[in-house]
């Protein structure tokens, strides 16, 4: 298998970096220092390096510093499923009106159409303290979060899950028209059911093959396992049935609810309304329901079985970006941590204030100091 690494790391104008150029020689990369220093802001930058918004889901014109002209850019020399590469991304000086800002890719300094181009050489998956209320929070935004994973392992996912966003926008706009078009309503459904189904079958296989992933981890992993399940109907039904059946189905479905739908101003039935349902295994319990440390330790079990899970399926060990985890986790948590950091094979890049909780990550562990934009590896 083939780990995703960052071997040098530069950025420009991005957040509170007006420039930085950060060279990882090991495994486990630590960025330790104060709140507010830039931690998190690095781990961002990589995680442009992947398809999507970022860790943040930031608007692009929001990440540039205020000492530019409003552009940024993030490059990484990567030694991934390719071989070396640099790969960069970022976008220009606005010109008016920022709303038109697009984000720009390159490979090796070749203009690329979109960051799914990147899927190519690295892959990634990340944790921040941001999901720890996932289990508590709106079906939305666990949606996302499993979204992700999918991404993961088909760089295509998000490109499908936006174009079928699109779509129901544009039936609804379409159903509020007092007399639509019948044959319009016929011609964007036919669209939408299309993509639902294609988004739907990614996720329902995603789904199988990480909770059989989780099953097998089960009592060999120091932290809890889980059983989940996706609760859409259309995800499930594709794992039994032909993807063109569900598919007339869901055109039927769509045709059928149009008058409830214009009533309501969006549409009620389909996979943009998915949600996971984790149950955390030790107790047979909803996740919902568990310590605010059995989630923690929950979510970083489901992210390490996903991305064994990701190394098996694509070949491709991912990248891990974990910002927080450690600091509420007891000292024999973090020491079992590590070591199945160490046993996935996979480049890690984490966070913390503390230097002092990261002292077990052996040889194979180097540290950065973070203070007010600047990285320094510390002897």
């Amino acid at each position: 298998m083939t780990p995703s690494r960052i071997r040098r790391l530069s950025l420009t104008h991005f957040r509170n970096y007006q420039t930085a150029t950060l060279s990882a020689q090991s495994d486990m990369v630590v960025l330790v220092g104060p709140n507010g220093a830039g931690k998190t802001n690095c781990l961002e930058a990589i995680s442009f390096l992947s398809p999507g918004r970022g860790l943040r889901r930031a608007r692009l014109e929001d990440i540039a510093d205020n000492q530019g002209d409003g552009s940024w850019a993030v490059s990484a020399e990567v030694e991934g499923a390719l071989g070396l590469a640099t790969l960069g991304t970022g976008i220009d000086a606005p010109l008016g009106d920022a709303s038109g800002t697009s984000r720009r890719c390159r490979i090796d300094r070749e203009t690329v159409n979109s960051a799914t181009a990147f899927g190519d050489h690295l892959r990634m998956v990340w944790l921040t303290p941001a999901m720890d209320g996932l289990f508590l929070g709106a079906a939305a935004e666990r949606r996302r979060f499993f979204d992700r994973l999918v991404l993961a392992i088909d760089s295509e996912h998000s490109g499908r899950v936006s174009a079928l966003e699109r779509s129901l926008r544009s039936r609804n706009r379409l159903l509020e028209v007092r007399n639509y078009d019948d044959h319009w309503c016929d011609a964007i459904e036919r669209e939408t059911a299309e993509l639902a189904v294609a988004v739907a079958a990614s996720r329902g296989q995603t789904a199988a093959k990480l909770a059989a992933m989780l099953r097998e981890r089960g009592a060999a992993s120091a932290f809890p396992s889980a059983e989940i399940m996706l609760d859409g109907w259309m995800e499930n039904a594709l794992l039994q049935e032909p993807a063109t059946a569900v598919e007339d189905r869901y055109r039927e479905i769509l045709r059928t609810s149009r008058p409830r739908d214009a009533a309501a101003g969006r549409t009620l039935d389909g996979p943009h309304l998915t949600d996971l349902q984790v149950v955390y295994a030790p107790k047979n319990m909803p996740a919902r329901e568990a310590s605010t440390g059995e989630q923690k330790a929950l979510l970083i079990g489901l992210v390490l079985a996903h991305a064994t899970m990701v190394a098996e399926m694509t070949g491709i060990v991912p990248l891990l970006l974990l910002d927080e985890v450690v600091a509420h986790l007891d000292p024999g948590r973090r020491r079992a941590l590590f070591d199945e950091l160490a046993k996935l094979g996979a480049q890690v890049w984490m966070t913390g204030a503390d230097p002092a909780a990261f002292v077990d990550i052996g040889p194979n562990g180097e540290v950065f100091d973070i203070e007010a934009g600047r990285a320094t590896r510390r002897a």
